[in-house]
């Protein structure tokens, strides 16, 4: 009888107990400019638990997340003095394979760039600019991207939105710095996309929930204000916004011919700011002449004929112009980066069935990263690894905005004029066609901080799309412009 209750007790306290972190730790070492990098990478799933109260009365914790990461932290390093960095993607809906097997990790894969793509089976190197040089480096996939899932009996929908997203990465954070030692050490956060729009959120998070103030916040391919990037009906600053981009993508397909790109940009930034918008606000009212001038204007900088210009009322969506650009080419133009070109099904339709640039990318960084956790790092879960998860993208929840425009404009300038000391290094490439650079300054001139704090925020442009990594010119130039950002920002 009483090894029977032995074993009732034991059987409890194990079904109590799960889930549990399933973390893996293996030992590495790369040559970095002829010096040995000793490094430990520590990847698996860690589990978030909620205190649950019932009439007030504690209940214990509860599992509600098993979230997917992969750590990476130099050997025999002082944790005081080593800055750590946390990075993910966005999406949403994105786990976090972009940044890590990109740019920042230790180990990159080699996609190739437009016009040269790499065939499979794919290529997994050393790479000699990880980030890992300056700091160390935790990459988090958020519930439902990755290997990550809600815990047994929870709604994985739950975390599909922006509080609850913020909350569960922000709890990663700090379990991840408590349980490795970290609080003193400088820390930074670094987002790619809507993963600018998840770290521009927390910064103001973990300072408000936890008193967590960051050295530095690194936002790549930026959406803060989602106002400048919606073509919504009776919306027109997007069409402003993305004329330098328009202008860019043409250029670089020779449909702008005998301009420096420099040169180019800069008149279309300064219509973008000027003539054009005025024009659209004037709606039915503008006068034929002005109109006239205004479609040969944006013909001449966007390598669209006068005559589409014309028929779209002045006002071209991004999408539309994708699969108009190179129209009589039989060709469709990358949105994530618009130098790669594809092809469609229909040259009839209006916008591209797909994007060029996404399928160029998404098949060499899967492989990579399915190859790489479990052979390299010895992680094995049988569970797919959602590189993207559209269902969470496309059920994303913005309830706590109903009825305004989606922003963190004013989280980020909050977080800043609460900590003066946090930097902002802002990275955004000529020829993305989801986060345009000219928007992205757009939402910068607004920020409301005290001109004192205007010096603390850092602008980096490239020469690249979306994931500007992808270009090895721009890679290797980001790669030192962090580096160099990290080590000016630690105050060490």
């Amino acid at each position: 009888m009483a090894n029977e209750e032995q074993g009732e007790t034991d059987a409890t306290e194990t079904k109590a107990a799960k889930p549990t972190d399933d973390l893996v730790a293996t030992r590495h070492t790369m040559t970095v400019d002829g010096q040995e990098l000793r490094y430990t990478a520590t990847t698996g799933r860690i589990v978030l638990r909620e205190e649950v109260y019932t009439d007030g009365k504690f209940e214990g914790l509860k599992p509600k997340a098993e979230v997917f990461l992969t750590a990476y932290t130099l050997d025999d390093a002082e944790a005081t003095d080593r800055p750590v960095t946390f990075a993910f993607n966005g999406g949403p809906g994105s786990s976090s394979i972009w940044l890590h097997l990109g740019l920042l990790g230790p180990r990159r894969v080699v996609s190739g760039d437009a016009g040269a793509l790499a065939p499979p089976p794919y290529e997994l190197v050393d790479n000699a600019e990880t980030l890992l040089r300056y700091s160390d480096v935790v990459f988090i996939d958020p519930v439902s991207t990755g290997f990550s899932r809600a815990a047994e009996g929870e709604k994985p929908g739950d975390y599909h939105g922006f509080t609850r997203d913020l909350e569960s990465v922000g709890e990663v954070i700090r379990l991840w710095t408590s349980r490795n030692g970290r609080w003193m050490s400088p820390k930074f956060l670094a987002g790619e996309s809507y993963g600018t729009t998840r770290a521009a959120g927390l910064a103001a998070h973990l300072q408000e929930r936890y008193g967590m103030y960051l050295n530095g916040v690194m936002l790549i391919s930026v959406v803060l204000e989602f106002g400048t990037l919606d073509f919504t009906p009776g919306n027109d600053l997007p069409y402003t916004l993305f004329l330098p981009t328009y202008a860019a993508i043409a250029h670089y397909h020779g449909l702008v011919p005998d301009r420096e790109l420099s040169e180019l940009l800069a008149d279309a930034e300064r219509f973008a700011a000027g003539r054009y918008p005025n024009a659209l606000a004037q709606g039915n009212r503008i006068p034929a002449d002005y109109r006239a001038e205004v479609v040969t204007r944006l013909a001449a900088l966007t390598g669209l004929s006068e005559d589409y210009i014309d028929r779209v009322n002045l006002r071209i969506e991004h999408m539309r112009f994708f699969g108009e650009l190179l129209r009589a080419q039989r060709r469709t133009v990358g949105r994530l980066d618009g130098r790669f070109t594809g092809w469609s099904a229909d040259y009839g339709s209006e916008t591209p069935d797909r994007d060029p640039s996404m399928n160029a990318i998404t098949g060499p960084y899967s492989a990579a990263l399915n190859h790489y956790v479990r052979v390299e790092l010895g992680y094995e879960n049988d569970v797919p690894y959602e590189v993207l998860n559209m269902d969470a993208a496309k059920n994303w929840s913005f309830k706590e905005f109903e009825g305004q425009q989606v922003t963190v404009a004013e989280k980020l300038a909050d977080a800043m004029r609460m900590n003066p000391h946090l930097k902002v290094y802002v990275a955004s490439g000529h020829y993305d066609g989801a986060t345009p650079y000219f928007a992205t300054e757009h939402t910068l001139a607004r920020l409301q901080i005290p001109a004192e704090l205007t010096p603390n925020i850092q602008t980096k442009y490239y020469p690249a799309g979306h994931m500007m990594y992808v270009h090895e010119e721009s890679r290797i130039q980001q790669a030192a412009d962090l580096g160099a950002f990290i080590q000016s920002s630690s105050n060490r």
